[in-house]
C-alpha cells in the first residue's frame, strides 16, 4: 500500500477566534515498506499532519489517499502509537495488546494467540498477566507498540513515542523498533523532535518549516538500516544530522524565544 498526502492544508480558530494556518500545501508519499520521519521546530504541525493521515483530523484543503488496498477493504487499517501510553489500567498486558483485535470482532482464542505473538516480538514474554502499573515506562511503551502491531496495520503511525523516556531507555527502544520493523516491514510515519533519532530510523526525513508548516526539504537517508549509528558510518550520519539542523535551526531558535 502507498499513502499519498496531496495538497494538505489545515487551519484552526484560536481562542480569540483568529484563523491560524497550521499546515500549508503538504505533498509527499509513503511508499510500501517505507519508514518516513517528520521533523521540524515546535509549532510546525507535525502531530497535526500525522493526525490527518490517521483520520483523526480532517484537512481544510487537500486529502490523503491510500493506493493499493485490497478489493475487500474500504479503508486502510491503521495502528497508532502516541507519546502518552494509553493502556487500560484495569486490563492485563495481554488483554491490552488484544484490545484492537477484540474491537474488530476477533474471537477470544484467536486474539489471545495473536496478541501473544506480538507480546513476544516486543520482548514482554512473562509479563502477560502483569498490569500497566507494574511495568516500567519502556515496557508500557512496548506494550503499546505491540497493541498497534497486533491488528496487522497497513500503516503504522507513531507520534513521539519515546520522548518521555530517559536517554538510555530511548536508545534501546529505537533499536527495538528497528528490529521489529525489519520483521514486519510496515509502512511507517513517525514524528520526532530528535534529529539523531530521525536519521537513525528513517528511509526519508520530511523537514517541515514553522508557522505554517510547509515542506522545506525531503532528505533520503542513504545508509544501511542496520548499524548506521556505528563508527563506520559516523561521518555521513553526522552530516545528515547537521544538514537537517541547518534547515530548522533559525526557526527552532525563534520558537524558543516565543516560548
Amino acid at each position: 500500500m502507498r499513502v499519498v498526502v496531496d495538497g494538505v492544508s489545515k487551519t484552526f480558530r484560536d481562542k480569540k477566534g483568529k484563523e491560524v494556518t497550521a499546515l500549508s500545501q503538504i505533498d509527499f508519499a509513503i511508499n510500501k515498506e517505507e519508514f518516513v520521519v517528520l521533523v521540524g521546530p515546535s509549532g510546525c504541525g507535525k502531530s497535526t499532519l500525522l493526525n490527518i493521515v490517521g483520520g483523526l483530523l480532517s484537512p481544510t484543503e487537500g486529502g490523503v489517499y491510500f493506493e493499493g488496498l485490497s478489493a475487500k477493504q474500504d479503508d486502510p487499517r491503521l495502528g497508532i502509537v502516541f507519546q502518552e501510553i494509553a493502556l487500560f489500567p484495569w486490563r492485563t498486558v495481554i488483554d491490552n495488546i488484544a484490545f484492537g483485535l477484540e474491537e474488530m470482532g476477533v474471537g477470544k482464542k484467536e486474539r489471545l494467540e495473536k496478541a501473544k505473538v506480538y507480546l513476544d516480538m516486543v520482548g514482554l514474554t512473562g509479563f502477560e498477566q502483569a498490569y500497566p502499573k507494574q511495568l516500567s515506562g519502556g515496557m508500557r511503551q512496548r506494550a503499546g507498540i505491540a497493541r498497534a502491531l497486533a491488528i496487522e496495520p497497513d500503516l503504522l503511525l507513531m507520534d513521539e513515542p519515546f520522548s518521555a523516556l530517559d536517554a538510555q531507555t530511548r536508545t534501546l527502544m529505537q533499536e527495538e523498533l528497528l528490529t521489529i520493523w525489519s520483521r514486519t516491514r510496515l509502512s511507517t510515519l513517525y514524528v520526532t523532535h530528535n534529529i539523531s533519532e530521525a536519521v537513525y530510523l528513517a528511509d526519508r526525513v520530511v523537514v517541515l518549516s514553522r508557522h505554517p508548516g510547509r515542506i522545506k526539504e525531503i532528505i533520503p537517508i542513504d545508509l544501511p538500516k542496520a548499524g548506521r549509528d556505528s563508527e563506520e558510518f559516523r561521518v555521513p550520519f553526522d552530516d545528515y544530522v547537521k544538514q537537517i539542523w541547518n534547515l530548522i535551526r533559525q526557526e527552532a531558535e525563534d520558537a524558543l524565544k516565543e516560548g
